[in-house]
């Protein structure tokens, strides 16, 4: 867990170092992006054999994972990262939640990791410059979970639908002509 988050903050150290090339960051590879999404997986794989000790005691808002290719794409970036970084603090609330709850450690490791996950997307998100989120009183798309392995599924869709699209458009990662 740590050791990804030292990984991140380390590529994005580098990206900062005077006089480093101005190749494409590390995290515009999708590959970086497809191993936050695989450990997502992993860990909602984990929570399918969970039963009964995963429902949860009340209903979580998370965000809506479903895109609308053609809105997504009349958003400008600004929008687009404010959707993101609001879904990545409900999934974190949500989390909290769940891990404030639960007593089995085997269950707060996984809550960890996952919260962890998310953190490091936000730092992510900051690296390449993209905007600062504040809450604001808009209304974002949201639906409400009841299980653990549901709250896994969402954080996965989520990765891999908007979190996906983000990066792989972020003006940092738009390789220049030259």
């Amino acid at each position: 867990m740590k050791a990804r988050l030292v990984t991140v903050l380390l590529m994005v150290l580098d990206w900062t170092r005077p006089g480093s090339p101005s190749a494409l960051r590390p995290i515009c590879d999708p590959l970086v992006l497809d191993r936050f999404i695989q450990e997502s997986r992993d860990i909602e794989l984990a929570m399918g054999t969970c039963r009964d000790r995963c429902r949860l005691s009340e209903s979580l808002t998370v965000p809506r994972t479903s895109v609308d290719f053609a809105a997504w794409e009349r958003k400008d970036v600004r929008e687009q990262t404010q959707e993101v970084q609001e879904g990545l603090r409900l999934l974190g609330q949500a989390i909290e939640r769940v891990k404030a709850s639960v007593s089995d450690t085997a269950l707060i490791g996984l809550l960890d990791s996952s919260y962890d996950n998310i953190h490091s997307i936000k730092q992510v998100i900051r690296s390449l410059d993209m905007q600062d989120w504040s809450p604001s009183s808009r209304t974002w798309d949201t639906w409400t979970v009841s299980s653990m392995p549901e709250l896994f599924r969402v954080h996965t869709n989520f990765l891999r639908g908007k979190v996906h699209l983000l990066l792989s458009r972020a003006p940092a990662c738009r390789q220049e002509n030259h």
